[in-house]
């Protein structure tokens, strides 16, 4: 019976080095076909290094399998090119996970001895490859052997283990206040399946004729436990994939949560515009309306007397309430003010992480310095602006987005296309369609919202000056 399994596993070896690195492989591109380019997580700019780790490593273990295969067809001298590209290949991939692991700790701490200490571990084996491992051991083979063993033991055990502390130090400290439980406990899982490859990879290596590859090697650890360790990585390589890829939802939850808050703002906004509105139409109104009661009061009453000055300091209280009331008016019916032009507010308002996190937006900007437009009316113009963008991003399911501005004969047009979805058979106006409106009858122009073939295409046109 362990002779079968012996001979099983040496029948299949080219199999299970293939899943091995198509193990990896799958870790890598899982991560690289992640979308978090405006992430604001720390743990987006690090994933590139485990990206990184999982196709080079991925490479390295189908060299196992590939560059015997290609003995038989290549010249001695080519195989020869190949297999320091693949003790190079390892050394890279194990370095990438060290940089992972390296990217989650800085913005913790800054620890500068990591960098320092990688680097001497770099030079040691560098150092010992090429010199004292070339005199002590002759033949190719058994040098090729002792520098895969030293690369192992040099770089891929302390690299694996960095990158196991550092992705659990990072869930404890930067992920755990999402209140994501499943995402935190993929990421723990992932951490514990590094920590166990650190372990097989680092150790478990090619028979040598130093410690502890004298003792502990693929060949030992194959007899002893009949599995060969390449098995066993394969299996922690899955294991890592699968974490991994689960923990990926992180980005989405945060997407969700830039909608979300986009949602919140909406409603918030049109909340300020109802608000604003029963201000104006209602009591200011009936503020002015009382002032002018007080007024008629105050011209039937004797003059130099108690009851005229009391009319009076009435008259002047509700003048300074109705000013009162203009001014929170203006506060609520538009954002605050700015000293930017037109063009750099539209430009920030592209880059929004709110916006350009999720869809990609180009510009087009015709607007030369004689193209001016007074703050307030600019105001409005951004808010309009802001709404359609938040508009495709929650409702519109686009990828390309084009803002176009032109500014010719005293008026201003801006245009902005998506290749969303498109509008409705049926349009129900809701308010934040009719708080662009309202805007753009207050500068005077139209707001026109058309079905594309693919997508909608929403045109402001206003004058620049107020009194046109």
């Amino acid at each position: 019976m362990i002779d079968f399994i012996r001979n099983l596993f040496i029948v299949n070896h080219e199999i299970i080095y293939f899943i091995y690195g198509l193990m990896f492989f799958v870790l890598g591109l899982a991560i690289a076909l992640q979308s978090r380019h405006s992430s604001h997580l720390d743990l987006a700019r690090s994933l590139n290094w485990l990206a990184a780790f999982g196709f080079l490593h991925g490479f390295h273990e189908w060299g196992d399998l590939f560059i015997p295969l290609q003995a038989e067809y290549l010249s001695p001298g080519i195989i020869l090119y190949l297999n320091y590209i693949h003790l190079l290949l390892l050394a890279v991939s194990f370095s990438c996970l060290y940089g992972f692991g390296l990217s989650l700790l800085e913005p913790l701490k800054h620890r500068r001895w990591l960098h320092a200490g990688f680097a001497t571990l770099l030079v040691g084996w560098l150092g010992l490859s090429l010199f004292p491992f070339r005199v002590w051991y002759p033949d190719f083979n058994t040098w090729y052997n002792a520098v895969n063993a030293l690369t192992r033991y040099l770089i891929g055990l302390p690299s694996g283990l960095l990158a196991a502390y550092a992705l659990r130090e990072h869930t404890l400290t930067r992920i755990t206040r999402y209140n994501v439980p499943r995402i935190v406990q993929a990421l723990q899982l992932s951490g514990i399946s590094m920590a166990l490859y650190a372990l097989t990879a680092g150790l478990i290596g090619p028979p040598v004729p130093f410690f502890p590859g004298n003792w502990l090697n693929t060949d030992t650890f194959t007899h002893y436990l009949l599995v060969p360790p390449q098995l066993i990585r394969a299996l922690i390589g899955l294991a890592m994939a699968m974490t991994t890829i689960r923990f990926l939802e992180i980005f989405d939850v945060e997407t969700s949560r830039q909608i979300e808050a986009m949602e919140q703002e909406r409603m918030l906004a049109e909340e300020r515009e109802r608000i604003a509105r029963e201000l104006h139409d209602g009591t200011i109104q009936k503020v002015y309306t009382a002032g002018l009661l007080i007024r008629s009061a105050e011209n039937l009453a004797v003059q130099d007397t108690p009851l005229a000055g009391r009319l009076a300091t009435a008259v002047g209280v509700l003048d300074d309430a109705i000013r009162d009331l203009r001014q929170n008016l203006s506060q609520l019916h538009a954002p605050a003010k700015s000293p930017e032009s037109l063009k750099i507010a539209i430009k920030k308002l592209a880059t929004d992480p709110r916006f350009s996190s999720l869809v990609a937006v180009e510009l087009d900007l015709d607007l030369p310095d004689s193209c001016f437009l007074a703050p307030e009316r600019s105001m409005h113009v951004l808010a309009i602006l802001q709404e359609v963008l938040a508009n495709i991003v929650r409702h519109a399911h686009a990828r390309h987005v084009l803002v176009k501005t032109d500014c010719r004969q005293d008026r201003l047009r801006v245009i902005v296309k998506d290749d969303g979805i498109g509008l409705p058979a049926e349009i129900s106006e809701g308010h934040g369609l009719r708080n662009m409106r309202d805007r753009a009858s207050l500068l005077h122009g139209q707001l026109v919202v058309d079905k594309l073939e693919r997508g909608t295409c929403v045109t402001l046109d206003i004058p620049l000056e107020e009194n046109r």
